[in-house]
């Protein structure tokens, strides 16, 4: 592996888990497209798959209640887990970079949300049936492309979900869907020890970066940092697609 890809993919953790650890979510929005700017989607996820579940446990563990959150939520967790596994496995099949478009469109879809509220009231009406199409649909979208929040949004907002239980619900999703891709991953090969020295490498700049977003949490506007945010999202989501097509 070239040291400049490692060198850049430390330099993108360290700001993305900055910037969760600060304002409490954007981890996979924002490393997620910055890598696959570099790398093919599937070693994107790959290298995503660490540090990804870094955030997810320092997320579930200053939330506290984990096992009540798990116990709550088991269900929707185990669908999109089997979700996640089939979106894998199609990504190791296929590898299209179709699925980096896939990820930009994931992203338009959130930054969407923030100026247009997209209802979604076939969830309330109909809960069953809209916990199994986010477990399943959105496990497979999860496995494909490592965002998925635009759907989960939507979801819990229908669902009238406390701030707290959508905070851990979404943690506690892609932390076992990591586990999930990971199990795939190392079946077919894909996921070597070079993987996974890098990849520790990730987790411990996760941390770092993570403490040091915390610290400045109370130190900063969160609404106006986001505004940033999702400006910056749509410029690199627009990179993705411009690089996609025209590379």
């Amino acid at each position: 592996m070239e040291m400049n890809f490692i060198l850049l993919l430390a330099i993108i953790v360290l700001w993305a888990s900055v910037v969760h650890g600060a304002i409490g979510f954007g981890f996979g929005m924002i490393s997620t497209p910055l890598v696959a700017l570099m790398a093919d989607i599937q070693t994107t996820i790959i290298f995503m798959l660490l540090p990804t579940m870094a955030v997810n446990i320092l997320s579930i563990v200053s939330e506290g209640n984990f096992f009540e959150a798990l116990k709550k939520f088991w269900f929707i967790i185990l669908l999109m887990v089997l979700g996640s596994a089939l979106g894998t496995v199609l990504l190791v099949y296929s590898n299209s970079e179709f699925f980096k478009l896939l990820l930009a469109a994931i992203i338009f879809l959130y930054l969407l949300q923030g100026f247009v509220k997209i209802e979604a009231t076939f969830v309330s009406k109909y809960p069953k049936s809209s916990t199994y199409g986010l477990g399943v649909f959105g496990g497979i979208i999860s496995g494909l492309t490592n965002v998925v929040a635009p759907l989960m949004i939507m979801y819990t907002l229908e669902m009238k979900y406390s701030r707290k239980d959508t905070i851990q619900l979404s943690n506690l999703c892609f932390l076992f869907t990591k586990i999930g891709q990971i199990a795939v991953f190392v079946f077919y090969g894909t996921f070597t020890l070079d993987t996974l020295g890098i990849s520790i490498f990730t987790v411990l700049v996760v941390c770092i970066g993570m403490f040091f977003g915390i610290k400045i949490k109370k130190r900063i506007d969160v609404k106006y940092y986001t505004k940033i945010l999702k400006g910056l999202l749509f410029i690199i989501a627009s990179f993705l697609v411009i690089n996609t097509i025209f590379n």
